[in-house]
């Protein structure tokens, strides 16, 4: 500060002070990067999605003839409408479904390598359509709502009761080891069970390979429309609910410090991610790895809240599954890959690179 020679006393320098305050303004008129990135993916994923779609449509044991004749052929047209169109959806619903329970498992549960299927949902949903193939006589192929409302309804409550019974194995959610381990119990011991209801009803045997396998050949489109709806309805609850994901990111104090009801918003969640994992796998049958590398791929691309994150896994997760289907489709043409053979190689491999990344840099499991 200087003096001025009369003597009065000198004003503070205010040369300086208007400066700091404008780039906070400008800063906060503008939207981050984090929500411009988001939704350049999410457009990105909705442009891949329609173009995997047309793909999916024009692969065949016909090849894209059949397309280009299903105006004029009754058979063309029946083999697009009736068989690719449905299953080309069908894969983008179940992806779109696990990538979905997915993302809701790793902030649920605060885990990075939280799943539907290392949870033990899966196994529990798959042994949920095996009873309810012997209970009903109903099988993955069946196009009746009754029969698929059945097996899906049988599949949603083996995914939850899967999921409660590894909490309390677990004893809550905040040993990652403890949860993991109770989660691989758990799916081993549904998994046998499973086995047993196999061979005490040898008729279901030929459906339940398909179904253990992985296929989207047996969607028709009364499953696209059973998947459509429990994928909007869990969308929308795992949406409403995502705040609760957001105060589990600073800690079980805290979130109850900010006033959120986390025992309800946690049982909606469970709800949701059970609801779905039991919808794609009793449609689709056991594909394995699409909930873990879905949400992780979203995660690499771009950080932003539960809500938008939620979103983008379930679109990441339904392109990767249409993709993989696509290829499966292709790769032994005019013979089928089971998807699930084809996710299970290539997401076992995706899950040794991310254990090995994360140990590099030091972080635990």
């Amino acid at each position: 500060m200087s003096v001025p020679p009369d003597g009065a006393p000198a004003m503070p320098s205010s040369s300086p002070m208007p400066s700091q305050p404008v780039p906070a303004a400008s800063h906060a008129a503008q939207p981050g990067p984090g929500p411009r990135r988001a939704a350049w993916l999410g457009a990105c994923l909705l442009v891949a999605s329609a173009l995997l779609l047309v793909v999916g449509a024009c692969v065949g044991s016909t090849g894209f003839d059949s397309l280009l004749r299903m105006g004029q052929d009754p058979v063309a047209w029946q083999i697009v409408w009736e068989i690719r169109l449905p299953r080309t959806l069908g894969a983008w619903l179940a992806g779109a479904l696990l990538g979905l329970a997915g993302a809701v498992a790793q902030g649920l549960f605060r885990n990075p390598l939280a799943d539907p299927y290392l949870l033990g949902s899966a196994s529990g949903a798959a042994l949920g359509g095996a009873l309810a193939m012997v209970v009903f006589g109903v099988s993955p192929m069946a196009a009746q709502w009754l029969a698929r409302l059945g097996v899906t309804g049988m599949a949603f409550l083996g995914a939850a009761g899967a999921v409660a019974l590894t909490l309390v194995l677990a004893r809550g959610v905040q040993h990652t080891l403890r949860l993991l381990l109770a989660g691989v119990i758990v799916g081993v011991v549904l998994g046998a069970l499973r086995d047993l209801v196999e061979l005490a009803s040898p008729d279901i045997l030929q459906a339940m390979q398909a179904f253990t396998l992985g296929s989207t050949s047996f969607v028709g489109w009364v499953a696209c429309a059973l998947m459509a709806g429990a994928w909007a309805l869990c969308g929308i609850a795992a949406w409403t609910l995502s705040r609760a994901l957001d105060g589990l990111t600073l800690g079980e104090a805290t979130a109850a410090s900010l006033g959120l009801p986390l025992a309800p918003m946690r049982a909606g969640l469970v709800a949701a991610m059970a609801l779905a994992t039991g919808t794609a796998v009793a449609q689709t049958g056991l594909i394995a790895f699409v909930g873990l590398a879905a949400p992780h791929l979203v995660r690499s691309i771009v950080k932003v809240t539960h809500q938008r994150h939620i979103v983008l896994s379930s679109l990441m997760g339904a392109a990767l599954l249409l993709a993989a289907d696509i290829l499966a489709r292709w790769i032994l043409a005019p013979q089928e890959l089971p998807v699930g053979v084809l996710t299970a190689a290539l997401g076992g491999t995706y899950l040794l690179w991310l254990m090995h990344r994360r140990s590099m840099q030091g972080h635990s499991l």
